[in-house]
């Protein structure tokens, strides 16, 4: 995630909506005292080479006046005490109190909820032989997936950032954003994490109609909010 006090933005991360590439594009604007949490070493020497700002700010809530620049720490660390890749929204909001909450632009990314899997199924099983559609429904990986989705944007059931950008549109989701934020130039995504699907098949081929159902029932919060379809 990013909070940027220099634009007065938060972006909360999702799995699977192109978050990594969003939050290296999104570090270049950053200024030295905003928020950046740790990705992975490789998405790092991404962002490293771009010459964007790496994770700073992280380990502790701004109130607490400290610095962490570039430090590891274990994830329970800073999930007790700061910020973390896919921290929610209920926690940023507890980090930065009501005030910066409300008058800072919030957002997050969501995803037609089959493709999304699809993605997620592709990216945990790189090599064959791979499970069935069913069995990685039944797996408990969507469910996680569910979690770093609507469970992050997403407080006591409802929609609490400002804007959910949809992936399918994301290119002119986010230059509105950026003109909405103020950002000087317009975002150029690096290619972070998209390889392992191979050519962008089509996600419909994918299921039967027991897994389809499956997964309209697991992400029934989305396809309500967004008028998702199959």
């Amino acid at each position: 995630m990013i909070l940027s006090h220099r634009h007065r933005f938060i972006f909360l991360k999702t799995t699977k909506t192109a978050g990594t590439s969003i939050e290296i594009a999104l570090s270049r604007f950053c200024g030295p005292d905003d928020v950046i949490t740790p990705i992975s070493d490789e998405d790092e020497t991404l962002r490293s080479e771009l010459g964007h700002r790496g994770p700073q700010n992280f380990l502790h809530a701004p109130h607490d006046g400290e610095l962490t620049t570039g430090v590891r720490v274990p994830l329970k660390q800073w999930k007790r005490d700061g910020f973390y890749n896919h921290i929610s929204a209920g926690e940023v909001r507890a980090h930065v109190g009501d005030r910066v909450w409300s008058d800072y632009v919030t957002f997050a990314v969501e995803r037609n909820p089959w493709d999304r899997v699809v993605s997620l199924y592709h990216w945990l099983h790189r090599d064959e032989p791979r499970p069935t559609m069913a069995e990685f429904l039944e797996s408990g990986a969507p469910q996680r997936l569910k979690r770093k989705g609507f469970g992050v944007y997403g407080i006591d059931g409802a929609v609490a950032v400002d804007r959910v950008c949809r992936f399918e549109d994301l290119a002119e989701e986010l230059e509105t954003l950026r003109l909405e934020i103020g950002l000087p130039d317009a975002l150029h995504l690096p290619h972070a994490k998209g390889r392992f699907r191979g050519q962008r098949d089509r996600y419909r081929e994918h299921f039967d109609p027991a897994s389809r159902q499956r997964v309209a029932e697991l992400f029934a919060d989305e396809i309500r909010l967004f008028g998702y379809a199959f």
